[in-house]
């Protein structure tokens, strides 16, 4: 098969891109950074150099293409965020048609079943509205929960303050996924045959915000590391002191409220998937790893 990859070399593309070459695949990658060309073709994959913003040349990258993985890069420099994920939704809608491709597998997120109160996965909502509108393309929008290596952004406050803080936390569960994982699951989407449109929970672990910092503390030598919950305005405050703007800082409060509240796992719920192979203990002793280098 001839797939095409975007998302460059990233946590989920670069395995995804593996994968599909050692099972024998042709891959092209498309990625906006040309300096990123001699890694992509030493993994055995073509380039296509530019942004997937630009239906025009989606087009000439998608022409004999088999499948297609689709993702929204993330933009926190847009000032619309959610128009920024429609946008680029119907750029590949608009190269799909035009290219002639029949499969294509959308990276979304839990909670993309919801067209409110969600905060930028509204947008992720908006996309598989697109693409699941095409005529005679088979689409699979994966969903998969709260990524592993989010807990990076949590490194300083761990480091400075002692906890971890946001406005969910405590008993709160994380539906957790790794990119490994995330990249199996679309492999196996790309390359089997699929009928019809469908849906696709992916998750590799299930855990509170408790259990989740108690697994941390022990490995970095904190022990009774613990993650707090703040009020949504306290967590806005302290975004914007930070240097967010004012609409992705509400967005992400939104986020967080969600999680909260268990709204965004709502679905999911509703339609487990077997868990990946990835565990979080595998991924603390990475975040020990990171957690120590910075000391």
């Amino acid at each position: 098969m001839k797939v095409i990859v975007t998302g460059s070399l990233g946590h989920i593309s670069k395995p995804l891109a593996q994968e599909l070459i050692t099972k024998g695949h042709e891959v092209t990658i498309i990625s906006r950074n040309a300096g990123n060309q001699e890694e992509i073709i030493r993994l055995g994959a073509k380039t296509a150099i530019g942004s997937v913003e630009d239906a025009a040349f989606l087009k000439e990258a998608f022409i004999s293409a088999d499948a297609v993985y689709a993702m929204t890069p993330p933009n926190f420099a847009a000032t619309d965020i959610i128009a920024y994920y429609r946008n680029t939704a119907m750029a590949y809608a608009e190269a799909v048609r035009n290219a002639g491709v029949k499969r294509v597998v959308y990276l979304s997120s839990y909670g993309a079943d919801l067209d409110q109160g969600t905060g930028i996965i509204v947008g992720s909502h908006q996309a598989e509205g697109i693409l699941n509108a095409l005529q005679n393309v088979m689409v699979t929008c994966l969903r998969p929960g709260y990524f592993y290596y989010n807990l990076y952004h949590f490194l300083d406050m761990i480091k400075n303050q002692g906890i971890i803080g946001t406005n969910f936390g405590g008993d709160d569960k994380l539906v957790m996924v790794s990119p490994l994982d995330i990249a199996a699951a679309a492999a196996e989407e790309l390359t089997t045959e699929n009928l019809q449109n469908k849906i696709r929970y992916i998750a590799s672990d299930e855990r509170t915000c408790s259990e989740v910092a108690r697994l941390i503390g022990e490995v970095i030598g904190k022990p009774y590391l613990e993650w707090l919950t703040f009020p949504d305005e306290q967590v806005r405050h302290f975004m914007l002191e930070m240097g967010r703007p004012p609409v992705v800082t509400d967005l992400l409060v939104e986020l967080g409220a969600a999680i909260h509240s268990g709204l965004l796992k709502s679905d999911y719920e509703r339609n487990k998937p077997a868990l990946g192979k990835v565990k979080l203990p595998e991924f603390v002793q990475e975040f020990a790893a990171v957690y120590r280098s910075k000391a």
